[in-house]
């Protein structure tokens, strides 16, 4: 996978300058995932450059919501139950036996309570993880705020001023201040939340190549919770077609994202998105990342597009793209689309 990389310079801050054969690029991406809980599932914060209006939104992790709905919680609070039982004192015979006069006699009287603070709490956890699920297939509905560079070179910086000494290299097509812009700004820094990865890359300054690196064993769940009447929460699992599709969703939402940000934050005229993931190989029986889908995306034609309308799968198909999904088996690798 990849853009053939030969070298790798750190420069902190998780970002590597990779050196090869077509040109300098610029990696970044962590491992792992942060909690960012947001029951409606877009807490905003601004990050990156004051004042740029560039912003992003962090959203319901939907792996943690999971964790914690499956028996791993669950386990948790049965070890601090029987933890308590065996430091309390045994009940004699005696004791034992008034106690079930005691309760023989009130159990005619008695109902079964409602636990209402179960039940709230468990729609909760089922209304947080219906957010998190929105959000996984709502990425590209939001984006950085587009920077002007002729106004910055102009003087017009205002609070921009950390941009400024780049105008004048990034309007010439100085790739290098691409790559500089890139590591000052920070442009993909929301989505790595979700645990995935990105390469960036190019040899041509009206062209940039990102490479997503998907990672949906990690991020896209393949149970969701139930609630029963009496508001305890168990956990079903998806059926194959609905979690490809769910797959499928993310992959294209944030392809669409990846291309919208890369747009506002440079004045490239194309942007090529290729996604890779760990896919089962039926010959050897092993994971292998490959690339499952790439899209070729003028900026005249995204400028184009209503986000809070489009369907993200469809509208990828409309762009010049290599994409093979099946509903019943998912992706399935592709050649990548050439410059």
């Amino acid at each position: 996978m990849g853009l053939n990389f030969r070298k790798s310079i750190s420069l902190g801050k998780g970002l590597k300058l990779n050196l090869s054969k077509s040109g300098p690029s610029v990696s970044f991406g962590k491992s792992g995932f942060r909690q960012s809980v947001n029951l409606k599932g877009q807490a905003r914060t601004t990050v990156g450059i004051p004042g740029t209006g560039i912003y992003y939104t962090k959203n319901t992790n939907v792996k943690n919501v999971v964790s914690s709905l499956t028996g791993k919680a669950q386990d948790a609070k049965n070890k601090k139950a029987a933890g308590k039982a065996a430091a309390e004192p045994k009940a004699t015979k005696g004791t034992k036996a008034a106690a079930a006069g005691a309760a023989a006699g009130t159990k005619a009287a008695a109902k079964p309570a409602v636990n209402e603070e179960l039940i709230a709490a468990s729609k909760a956890k089922v209304e947080e993880f219906a957010a998190g699920i929105e959000a996984l297939k709502s990425v590209h509905k939001q984006s950085d705020g587009y920077i002007d560079w002729e106004a910055i070179a102009n003087g017009a910086v205002g609070q921009f001023k950390e941009l400024q000494p780049f105008a004048q290299s990034v309007l010439a097509g100085d790739i290098d201040a691409y790559f500089n812009v890139i590591s000052e700004v920070g442009p993909f820094d929301d989505l790595l939340e979700y645990g995935s990865g990105f390469e960036v890359g190019t040899d041509d300054p009206q062209i940039m190549q990102i490479e997503f690196q998907v990672k949906s064993g990690d991020i896209v769940p393949t149970q969701y919770p139930d609630m029963k009447a009496n508001g305890e929460l168990v956990m079903k699992d998806f059926t194959k077609s609905a979690y490809y599709e769910l797959v499928q969703d993310y992959v294209s939402s944030t392809m669409l994202r990846v291309a919208r940000d890369t747009f506002a934050l440079l004045p490239v005229k194309t942007v090529l998105v290729h996604a890779v993931d760990k896919i089962l190989n039926l010959a050897t029986g092993n994971d292998e990342e490959v690339t499952i889908a790439s899209v070729k995306i003028k900026r005249d034609a995204l400028a184009t597009l209503n986000f809070e309308r489009i369907d993200p799968s469809d509208c990828l198909e409309s762009f010049e793209s290599n994409i093979k999904f099946k509903k019943t088996t998912g992706y399935a690798p592709v050649d990548r689309v050439l410059a």
